[in-house]
């Protein structure tokens, strides 16, 4: 056994595990708000990458400096998206909410399609040192950075929910959007917030994700990746997402090692999370973290 491979495979599934659990929090995010599933939230990711890559590429702004304005181009989005598409659709059925996030990712895609096409671009060399080594291995710098902002949302996230006034009003919404209103809570600008957060938090996973693969409209598929970590953590669990997107960061690179040595059936990298979401799904119907929803008739 090549242990070796094993271990710089399993050093790589961490980190893009935790890259997989802060877009996964994303979902989890305007759920626990709104109570809606995003199907768009793939498509804020590629939004976040290109947007940066433009600046950098065509304004020829330095990385840091376009990054930040990324963050704040990708916080207007997510406002703007749930005022002019999602607030008139308060009241109505979930599954028209649904179906309008469905219409969101089509458009999205369209219009970046249109404006950057549909070829795959490299950022410029942002690192002076395209590699580190760390114990012996040697891990992309871009994989460490995700690392350090993979760490840094998480916490942000946890102090924002814990001690933020602006955080308790998305829990008390979460438990109910109705309580919530009686007592004063402002529900639209508590889903604009949500909306936000969620925009920005993708826009910083797409950046990391072009330094490392490149930027093209097929990074979107990201969301359909990350769906299953949100399951198997819970739909309404923060922890959850994290745990879940660790869990699948480690399946697939598990499942790589294991096709690679030894099976050789090929694609076992795509697929494996799908299976073990079944599984969990069959054991825990409502994910690992996820809060069962009982209900009497």
């Amino acid at each position: 056994m090549n242990s070796e491979l094993l271990i710089q495979l399993l050093v790589n599934g961490v980190i893009v595990g935790m890259l997989y659990g802060i877009v996964a929090m994303c979902f989890v995010l305007i759920y626990k708000s709104t109570q809606v599933v995003n199907f768009a939230q793939g498509e804020f990711v590629v939004m976040g990458a290109w947007v940066c890559l433009s600046m950098v590429v065509s304004m020829g702004l330095p990385f840091w400096l376009a990054f930040l304005f990324t963050l704040a181009f990708m916080t207007a989005f997510g406002v703007v998206v749930q005022i002019i598409l999602l607030r008139p659709l308060v009241g109505e059925p979930v599954i028209s909410v649904i179906m309008a996030t469905i219409g969101l990712s089509t458009f999205m895609r369209a219009l970046m399609n249109w404006i950057f096409g549909n070829s795959a671009v490299r950022f410029p060399d942002v690192f002076s040192q395209s590699v580190v080594s760390i114990a012996g291995l040697n891990v992309e710098t871009a994989y460490v950075l995700s690392l350090v902002l993979s760490v840094a949302v998480m916490g942000m996230f946890f102090l924002f929910f814990r001690y933020s006034r602006w955080g308790l009003a998305m829990r008390a919404t979460a438990y109910s959007q109705q309580i919530s209103q009686s007592l004063g809570i402002p529900i639209g600008r508590v889903f604009a917030m949500a909306w936000a957060i969620s925009a920005v938090v993708s826009g910083i996973a797409g950046v990391v994700i072009g330094l490392v693969n490149a930027v093209s409209n097929s990074l979107s598929f990201i969301g359909i990746k990350v769906f299953p970590a949100v399951i198997v953590g819970g739909l309404d669990s923060v922890i959850g997402a994290v745990v879940g997107g660790l869990t699948i960061g480690l399946l697939e690179n598990l499942a790589e090692f294991v096709d690679g040595q030894y099976l050789h059936i090929g694609n076992m990298y795509s697929v494996a999370p799908f299976y073990v979401l079944l599984v969990i799904l069959m054991i825990k119907p409502y994910g690992l973290f996820g809060t069962p929803n009982i209900e009497r008739v």
